[in-house]
């Protein structure tokens, strides 16, 4: 049994997870158990139901079409089945991003398209679609010394009374090549990420272990007209609308009733924190600009008072 800890849980894993930091077992249950095995291909008495998944009280069941089907239950185990003919080593990129998204779901954490970084004592988050730069932005700060706390998947904590908490992960960052290339990271450069993809598992620079407070969120747009290049804090209605868009599979979250429970998360952390649009060029020489204009801005909101 292979163990890991992720976003914060404890997983006992049947199969090699590359790009996670092992840890010892410790002879406790993990929190979540992943093994191969046989899955249905469809729940019977689904509740709620679409093209590659199905959902059943405390069940969910997803379909990637020539990898697995994967069954998820409660929160606590995954089980997966590969599809004839699939490539095995393609099935783990999908437990840590998609899979295990959905699973922190159903654990009724937010979970965010996002990657964090260590400023100060709080996470930082830098939000956006699949494309947006949100790796090889965090990959680019922890070369300037900011550590990074989770890549692509971020899993958030909301209590009643005190600041949203940031789950780190403990995984490797996921670059394309020409990324690597860009930022020299060449001789951190792992294993691919999935066989047919110029897409590579990259050792960080630095990375934090303990959860923190969230100090902001940045959501990424590229800079074209008719937005300049900056940053800018939207209005109540827009950054709750951030949080609605960047949230990990957003259909799954309305199916699975958790609208409500992201609308707070917003409001909360729009009072505690902040939300922020980050509009800056897709151009690596643009870079080093980026990342002095979000010092600037972390001065100006106290973000870095805990940096010399």
């Amino acid at each position: 049994m292979h163990c890991y800890s992720i976003s914060g849980l404890s997983v006992g894993s049947e199969i090699l997870l590359p790009g996670l930091i092992a840890l010892t077992a410790d002879g406790v249950a993990p929190d979540v158990t992943i093994r191969k095995g046989a899955v249905p291909a469809a729940l019977g008495n689904a509740a709620a139901a679409g093209p590659t998944w199905d959902i059943d009280g405390r069940q969910l069941l997803l379909r990637i079409p020539n990898v697995a089907r994967f069954l998820l239950d409660d929160g606590r185990a995954i089980v997966f089945e590969p599809d004839d003919g699939a490539d095995i080593d393609d099935v783990p990129v999908f437990i840590l991003g998609t899979v295990f998204g959905i699973l922190l779901h159903q654990r009724e954490r937010i979970v965010l398209h996002a990657s964090a970084v260590r400023v100060g004592d709080k996470a930082v988050l830098f939000c956006g679609a699949s494309g947006s730069g949100k790796s090889t932005l965090a990959a680019a700060l922890g070369e300037r010394g900011y550590p990074l706390v989770t890549d692509d998947v971020c899993a958030i904590t909301v209590a009643d009374a005190g600041a949203p908490m940031v789950h780190p992960d403990g995984r490797q960052l996921k670059l394309w090549a020409q990324a690597i290339e860009h930022l020299e990271l060449q001789e951190r450069r792992g294993a691919r990420v999935r066989s047919r993809l110029e897409k590579f598992y990259v050792e960080p620079s630095d990375a934090f272990s303990e959860p923190l407070p969230l100090g902001a969120v940045y959501a990424l747009r590229e800079a074209r007209p008719p937005h300049a290049p900056g940053i800018e804090r939207p209005n109540a209605a827009d950054a709750a609308m951030v949080f609605r868009r960047n949230a990990y599979r957003p259909l799954l979250v309305r199916r699975m009733q958790q609208r409500e429970q992201y609308f707070h998360a917003a409001t909360a952390i729009a009072q505690l924190a902040g939300t922020f649009h980050l509009t800056r060029p897709l151009d690596f020489a643009a870079m080093p600009a980026v990342i002095d204009r979000l010092e600037r801005h972390w001065q100006e909101t106290d973000l870095m008072e805990a940096v010399a």
